[in-house]
Parts: structure tokens; sequence; C-alpha cells
């Protein structure tokens, strides 16, 4: 059996009891980064066998976990925060283990944009999450179709995405280029953590006030526009 386990976001505590007892009972648990999932397994007193599962592992190892499923071995799958396959690798071993007729099981929680939504004040019944652009290819056909689905629609719609420290504000830049500086916007940084921090102005006075503080322009980021 596969089991999907949603983990904290960052605050340790965030967590629900029945993750907890699953982790607690699987055989083994994958996961993106063993080092930083050792991090809440520790905290919580679990010591199960960790297979390393990443965007850049071969087919090999999603194959490697398929026949230990098949053998009746109890699998968890999560990820290094939130929610598993949601902008990670594990959309690959789900579709698998569904196709082979493996029974999957969901334990739900969290999601950064999902947090971020709740706060925003932006429109939450309807929205379109995107995870990261592309970096270079029809990043520009995106965005001009986004412009276009705002245009078309008739009722409100929150744009989500996630970005990097490295492209954030070049990303804000690109929004304002598109949607215009008057354009309200939020954006979303260090979820959960201690210094958690939300900026809901126009796009042009979120871009001045990163610019002005770079010493904040630091971890993944949440945009909703």
């Amino acid at each position: 059996m596969l089991y999907i386990v949603a983990t904290p976001i960052w605050n340790l505590r965030d967590i629900t009891y029945r993750a907890v007892e699953t982790l607690k009972n699987v055989d083994s648990i994958a996961c993106e980064d063993t080092r930083t999932s050792w991090v809440l397994l520790n905290h919580y007193e679990i010591s199960k066998p960790l297979i390393s599962f990443h965007s850049h592992s071969a087919k090999s190892k999603t194959d490697k976990i398929i026949e230990q499923l098949k053998e009746w071995k109890n699998i968890a799958l999560i990820s290094d925060a939130g929610t598993p396959w949601i902008s990670d690798p594990g959309y690959i071993l789900i579709k698998e283990a569904i196709e082979q007729w493996i029974e999957v099981v969901p334990i739900p929680w969290v999601t950064a944009f999902t947090t971020a939504l709740m706060w925003s004040w932006m429109q939450m019944n309807h929205f379109l999450y995107l995870g990261f652009l592309p970096v270079k290819k029809w990043r520009k056909t995106l965005f001009t179709n986004l412009v276009e689905r705002k245009a078309n629609k008739k009722t409100d719609e929150t744009v989500v995405i996630y970005e990097s420290v490295h492209r954030i504000l070049k990303t804000l830049k690109e929004i304002e280029s598109y949607f215009w500086e008057e354009h309200k916007i939020v954006v979303g940084r260090e979820l959960t953590k201690k210094f958690e921090d939300f900026q809901r102005w126009k796009i042009s006075e979120v871009i001045h006030y990163f610019e002005n503080t770079p010493w904040k322009i630091k971890w993944e980021f949440v945009v909703m526009f």
C-alpha cells in the first residue's frame, strides 16, 4: 500500500495525528531529501528506512518502489514540505502505482499555496494554480494567455504561482509589464515560520518593497495576482 502523507511546510507541529501514526507504521518512507526528512522524523521519534526519491531520480528508482509495493510492503511518500506531488516528483510514482492496481491512500493536510490563499483576501472559490512557471520556453505565451484569460472571465480568478529566490524580482516585473503597476498582488514568504511575511499591495509597491529590503529575498515565494 502506498500512503501519500502531507508533512508540515515548516512548523513541525503542523502535522496530523494520522500522518504521524502512518509514518510510524509503514515499512519504509520515500522522500525528496533524506536530510530534510530526518528533521521531522527525529522530532516525532520515527525510525524507518528512507528511500531517496526526487525529481532527478531515474525510472529505475520508481520501478524499485513499485516492486516493493507489489511485495505487500507499506511505503509512505513524503515531500520536503507540504503535500506530495504538488510541484514535486511524487506524481510519477502515484500514477505508476495506480496503473499497477496498487492501493493508494492519501493522508491530507497542508500545501503552501492553500495556506497563502487563506490569508490573501483574494478569490478562493475560483483560482488557477500553476506551480513554478517555465524559466524560458513558453513563458511569454503563458503570460499572454493569462492576460486574455482574465480579460475574458466574467468572474474574478486568482492566479497562484511559486517562485524561487533567484527569479522573484524578475517575475514580479514581468507581471507588472503584463498587468500594469496598479494591479493588486499578494506575495507570501517563510510561511508558518517565525518571520512569516505577506506583502499585499499594488504590484509596483511590492516590487519597490523587495528592491529596498533585499535581505528579505530568501526561501521560496507564493505569488497571487
